[in-house]
């Protein structure tokens, strides 16, 4: 085999380490990849594939793009799911002897990514890792782009549901987790549900001390107790193997990553993956967009960070009462004041995105352009703070007290850096004039040379009385005095004579070498003084980046309250009374996203859910009447209500609940060998087994995927448990085609009958979009295929078997399960008091027994008394 050349024997020995990586290998002005990257890279970038010799014995794939415009190149790459390891020049050439020595300074990855030109500004970019182990999982999250850092766990090995529901909130472009977690049926889910390709990394990253030590040594603490990560050892896990992770990829000490939050599912309201999905709150169902969904509707935000935390409130409604109240007064004030709001959404436009702009400036990738967006961001901050010093409700105020004007940064920018600067860093032109001494003399050099050299040649002149004295300049000597032969006696002894020619002498002196010393290399010292003090400024501002964060998350919590506040106002919404009661009444409820989108009045409904008599509200109706779009919005309007926001009704009294679950539609899940039925069967599942008295229930057609019979029997099981306050009692919208299960209300405790106002005539309806008490007869299926345009032919057929099997209608052996149900009911209602009763006794018993004071035999023999009455129950 032929001999490498050093220039490839350095390539592989970098690839070596980054063997998962397309290696992106600075030559020159290029970055060039070789062998199997460059023949992946020509064909994702679709760039032309070429070869060289490099002392292989056959030609080396190899392409390339100019390093200038490989910003483009890279986020596509990226964007397929690649990642790229950028391998720069680590040495200045000019002072390198043989090759010049490399290395990679970067790792780039879909959850790594900080070029803001593929980024979605309005959106975090976060990488989640996954650590799983036979005690319970760990989850950490990150946003490099803002320092935002993340940490949970969950300790029952059955929390598998809450991983996907974390996932599927998150919506993370990169999933990183331990080599034992890959082997996890759990892996395979998130691979398949979400379409993730999960990158795997050493266990022993993974160990909690390792992990501590990591996390300890980033934050520069001495324990981690302060960030509620005591005695949390899967969280600290994942934490500090993704915090490694980090470190290992950006080959930066991530400054901007100053702390990290642990939070648990009692912080903010748990919502399942299909609820998400069903609710539409991010994205639409079929389109994924944005528009059509309830975000969209509500983002009136000004800024890329008020529109990333607004994101973030959406995904998680808020379970604390002084919580939901505070953002509630924020945005109650904000709603009244229209002068005030219009003046904060006028500071608000002048702002860009710095704190992602922070986090350029601590990777030390920052422009000087980057600098002067962060001073115009900041600008007027001492105006915003003036607007929310007006305000009254306590949340503003304290805002008001909160925000800091970083004037002092402002005042450096503004000093140091011009108003338009280059968008390089290396070509100068960026510190203003008056900032630093030095570089005003360099630059006084480069403009006024020429006029310094005249001066200084008449100035020779009148001190010799040589005429035809001249300075003159060429590229190898410089700058010198030229005097002709006939001269040369009148040379003063301060003269140094540099070159003899045929009818002159060539000189130099002192104070010429200085000024050409200071002439000639202005331009290039110009060029690396700037950027030196350009460095020391970015730096600077880099040590504020804590006080910059918060500045910004001041000013994206500002920005989102104006943006409920401008919804509310121009969508006519209500503040909801919000508390820790059993009671959703809302009167005149609107759907915020159909109602927006409709050319014609929508058609507002009430609502009223309990504990007690109106626990579980069954709606009958037929298709297209509006009973699906009557459910959600009540979802909808809960929802907004415990994220702080007003909601689209003329009145609502809302009790926070603790979850809310939909089961509206189903498809089928192929990939997972799932049909739809058995969809929504597990959704049905994961809904009974989860909720509780406090959460709200959106059930729709349960059981419609399967025989008429079956189905029934599903759908009147499930609404028996859902009622049973023994078993859930949930707060529950049941919507259902099964018009036989209207014979609950009366014989099962809570239940109550809704439908949808329909108008007949003759053989076609009218629907009315209105929800009004009493149960629905029939379906109207054949009138509402009718309207889909079936041929007449069907129609009429239908109508003639519809006759004869309602002929054998099952309606009277409905009414007479519905007897034996309530009887049933109360049966086991009573067995189940008395069974409390005895169970509270024998509890009562083993209270009172002093352990301590037995000996082992008496112990054992009230173990033995105790067992026999406990089978006796």
């Amino acid at each position: 085999m032929a001999k490498l050349t050093p220039m490839m024997q350095q390539y592989f020995e970098i690839k070596e380490n980054y063997q998962q990586c397309i290696l992106f290998f600075r030559l020159g002005d290029f970055y060039e990849m070789f062998f199997e990257d460059a023949v992946l890279a020509s064909k994702e970038l679709e760039i032309t594939l070429t070869g060289k010799e490099w002392g292989q014995p056959e030609r080396a794939p190899m392409c390339g793009v100019p390093f200038h415009s490989a910003d483009g190149y890279i986020a596509r790459l990226v964007e397929r799911g690649y990642k790229v390891a950028i391998c720069e020049q680590v040495e200045d050439p000019k002072f390198t002897k043989g090759i010049v020595k490399r290395d990679v300074v970067r790792v780039i990855t879909p959850g790594t990514v900080m070029d803001s030109t593929v980024l979605d500004e309005r959106k975090n970019n976060y990488i989640l890792c996954v650590y799983g182990s036979t005690s319970g999982y760990g989850i950490a999250t990150c946003d490099v782009t803002t320092g935002e850092f993340q940490t949970t766990e969950f300790e029952s090995v059955q929390a598998a549901t809450k991983i996907l529901d974390e996932i599927a909130r998150v919506s993370p472009a990169e999933v990183v987790c331990n080599e034992a977690f890959l082997s996890h049926p759990l892996a395979k889910e998130i691979e398949k549900k979400f379409h993730y390709y999960l990158n795997d990394m050493d266990g022993r990253l993974f160990d909690v001390q390792t992990a501590k030590d990591t996390l300890v040594k980033h934050f520069g603490v001495k324990s981690l107790d302060g960030y509620g990560l005591k005695k949390k050892n899967l969280a600290t896990s994942a934490s500090g193997a993704l915090l490694w992770y980090l470190l290992e990829t950006q080959k930066n000490e991530l400054n901007h990553i100053n702390t990290i939050k642990y939070y648990t599912s009692a912080d903010f309201m748990m919502l399942d993956v299909s609820t998400r999905r069903n609710l539409e709150l991010t994205e639409t169902m079929r389109e994924k967009s944005r528009k059509g969904s309830l975000l969209g509707v509500l983002d009136e935000t000004k800024t890329a960070m008020g529109a990333r935390l607004l994101r973030k409130w959406v995904e998680q409604p808020l379970l604390t009462l002084d919580a939901i109240n505070d953002r509630l007064g924020g945005v109650e004030e904000l709603v009244s004041d229209l002068f005030l709001r219009e003046e904060i959404k006028e500071i608000l436009n002048t702002m860009y995105d710095f704190e992602r702009i922070m986090s350029r400036i601590v990777y030390q990738t920052a422009s000087a352009k980057d600098l002067v967006s962060l001073k115009q961001s900041i600008t007027h901050l001492p105006s915003l703070q003036n607007c929310l010093g007006r305000c009254n409700s306590p949340y503003l105020k304290d805002l008001f007290a909160k925000l800091d004007p970083l004037e002092n940064i402002h005042d450096l920018i503004a000093t140091a850096i011009v108003d338009e600067p280059p968008f390089t860093v290396r070509e100068g032109k960026m510190i203003r004039e008056g900032y630093h001494d030095e570089l005003d003399t360099y630059l006084k050099a480069k403009q006024e040379g020429a006029t310094w050299v005249a001066k200084l040649e008449e100035e020779e002149k009148e001190k010799t009385g040589i005429k035809n004295l001249k300075i003159r300049m060429n590229k190898v000597f410089g700058y010198y005095i030229e005097v002709t032969k006939s001269n040369v006696g009148e040379v003063p002894e301060r003269y140094i004579r540099k070159q003899t020619l045929a009818n002159c002498e060539r000189y130099i002196t002192p104070e010429l070498n200085d000024l050409a010393e200071l002439i000639l290399g202005a331009e290039e010292k110009i060029v690396a003084l700037e950027y030196n003090l350009f460095s020391d400024i970015r730096n600077a501002v880099g040590a504020e980046v804590e006080r910059i964060q918060y500045a910004a998350y001041m000013v994206a919590i500002v920005d989102a309250l104006q943006s409920l506040a401008t919804v509310a106002e121009s969508m006519n919404y209500v503040k909801p009374i919000v508390d820790t009661g059993d009671v959703i009444s809302i009167v005149g409820g609107r759907h915020p996203v159909v109602e927006k989108v409709m050319d014609t009045q929508f058609i507002p409904n009430d609502t009223f859910l309990d504990a007690e008599q109106t626990r579980l509200a069954i709606i009958t109706g037929p298709n297209m009447a509006g009973k699906s779009t009557y459910m959600r919005q009540t979802a909808l309007i809960v929802l907004l209500a415990q994220m702080g926001s007003f909601v689209p009704a003329e009145s609502a009294h809302i009790g926070i609940v603790d979850r809310i679950f939909t089961r509206v539609g189903a498809s089928d899940d192929l990939s997972a060998g799932q049909s739809t039925f058995m969809v929504e069967m597990t959704e049905v599942a994961n809904i009974l087994n989860n909720a509780t008295s406090k959460s709200l229930l959106i059930l729709d057609e349960i059981g419609r995927g399967t025989s008429t019979f079956d189905g029934l029997s599903i759908a009147w099981a499930v609404v028996e448990h859902v009622a049973d306050v023994k078993q859930i009692g949930a707060k529950t919208l049941f919507a259902t085609h099964y018009h036989e299960l209207s014979e609950l209300e009366g014989k099962l405790s809570g239940v109550k009958n809704y439908c949808v106002a329909v108008q007949e005539q003759g053989e076609d309806i009218i629907f009315l979009r209105k929800i009004m008490r009493g149960g629905a007869d029939h379906s109207y299926g054949v009138q509402v295929a009718k309207l889909a345009g079936l041929p007449y032919k069907v129609i009429r057929r239908s109508n003639q078997i519809l006759k004869k099997l309602n002929e054998a209608d099952i309606t009277k052996k409905t009414k007479k399960l519905a007897m034996e149900s309530k009887e049933q009911q109360e049966e086991v209602a009573m067995q189940m008091d008395m069974f409390s009763v005895k169970e509270s006794q024998l509890v009562d018993e083993i209270l009172k027994l002093d352990v301590m004071a037995m000996t082992p035999i008496e112990a054992l023999q009230a173990i033995f008394e105790l067992q026999k009455k406990a089978k006796g129950l």
